[in-house]
């Protein structure tokens, strides 16, 4: 095997194994599922990763990682918070818009699954909670939101207002199309920022 290849066939196993998670589940796939979705020897599964727990893992913090860096770098901008926060869940809905079947993956296997990855991950998902709560906790000081509304609780009702939606387009519970993504993205803000951010008079 060359240098160049065996990035490629890990690559090529990590979207093979995104497929299969999305269509059968974790829990009903095997390790040979993914060998013939990626058309690779079995043993080359093994070969990259060890277990199909730790395929997971790597999907999984590999888009999280990806996600933080991003919370990251708008919060370092001079935007207003509720520009911010649009910024994240537009980033979150278009990652979903892009790749459905990862973040199903991701929502379903991981984040909202009562079982060890949502452990093993937990400090990962708290973190994006805590960059986000940062966000509302400075504009609290700023006196922009309100400052009786505890910034956690708003991060995590924040994220979760996401999670679900993309939760319900994942099961076909709610209509999914482009004009319901951009629709989507507005309203979690709204609702968001709209219990959040004080009146202007209140302000002065």
């Amino acid at each position: 095997m060359s240098a160049t290849a065996a990035p490629d066939r890990r690559r090529a196993i990590l979207d093979a194994a995104v497929r299969v998670f999305a269509r059968q589940g974790f829990h009903a796939c095997r390790v040979s599922d993914i060998a013939d979705e990626a058309g690779v020897a079995y043993g080359l599964v093994y070969h990259y990763f060890g277990s199909k727990d730790s395929v997971l893992d790597t999907l999984f913090l590999e888009r999280w990682a990806v996600m933080l860096e991003m919370i990251a770098e708008i919060d370092a901008t001079h935007a207003s918070p509720r520009t911010k926060l649009e910024q994240i869940a537009s980033f979150i809905i278009d990652s979903y818009d892009h790749d459905p079947d990862l973040m199903k993956v991701i929502i379903v296997e991981v984040t909202r699954a009562a079982n060890s990855f949502g452990q093993t991950h937990l400090r990962q998902i708290e973190e994006a909670y805590r960059r986000i709560a940062a966000i509302v906790s400075r504009a609290q000081s700023d006196g922009i939101f309100k400052a009786e509304i505890d910034a956690e609780f708003a991060a995590l009702t924040f994220y979760g207002a996401i999670e679900q939606v993309l939760t319900g387009w994942i099961f076909d519970l709610l209509p999914r199309g482009q004009e319901e993504l951009a629709r989507a993205k507005k309203l979690i803000v709204e609702t968001i920022c709209g219990g959040l951010e004080r009146e202007a008079r209140e302000r002065v």
